[in-house]
């Protein structure tokens, strides 16, 4: 994917981050320093003592595995990823909610796959810090939604409090 389509906080930046498909084997081992590698959770799970403190690996996660098994490693990892294979599916939201506010992951989290402009706002608000938007898609543009509304009512992951009490 063109290093275009990153956003990190409201920023285009460059993506060093290789994502390893689920069905690719990776020997954790012999990754060099330089690359910045994330790999399928089942892998990275399979493979935790040899990426163990590693900054250049991280993990991603399908909307279908739940991020339970990452709680006791999550303070070791520089970036999680939670991937959104459709439009429609939100269970990454949740994830992502859980790993910021009850296990406290103060990381990297990205939004993966079918990542678009209407989403992100509300990934923000979930404790997603960076998107990879969808090659057919224009990354600049899709920033400009991360402040398309001025006050949320809900409490989310960026704001704890209620706006009924915010001063």
């Amino acid at each position: 994917m063109p290093d275009t389509h990153l956003l990190k906080g409201s920023q285009t930046v460059a993506n060093p981050w290789r994502i390893i498909a689920k069905d690719d084997e990776v020997d954790a081992a012999a990754i060099s320093v330089d690359e910045t590698i994330l790999l399928p959770l089942a892998q990275w799970l399979a493979q935790s003592e040899a990426v163990a403190g590693k900054a250049n690996i991280g993990v991603w996660l399908d909307s279908d595995e739940s991020p339970e098994p990452l709680q006791p490693h999550c303070q070791q990892l520089a970036l999680i990823a939670i991937n959104f294979p459709a439009f429609a599916d939100g269970r990454g939201y949740s994830y992502a909610r859980i790993l910021r506010d009850n296990y406290g992951y103060k990381g990297e989290l990205r939004a993966i796959g079918d990542v678009l402009r209407d989403q992100l706002f509300f990934y923000q608000r979930c404790g997603f810090d960076s998107y990879l938007i969808r090659e057919d898609r224009d990354a600049a543009q899709a920033a400009d939604s991360l402040n398309d509304f001025s006050a949320c009512y809900q409490v989310g992951s960026d704001d704890f409090a209620p706006l009924l009490v915010r001063k």
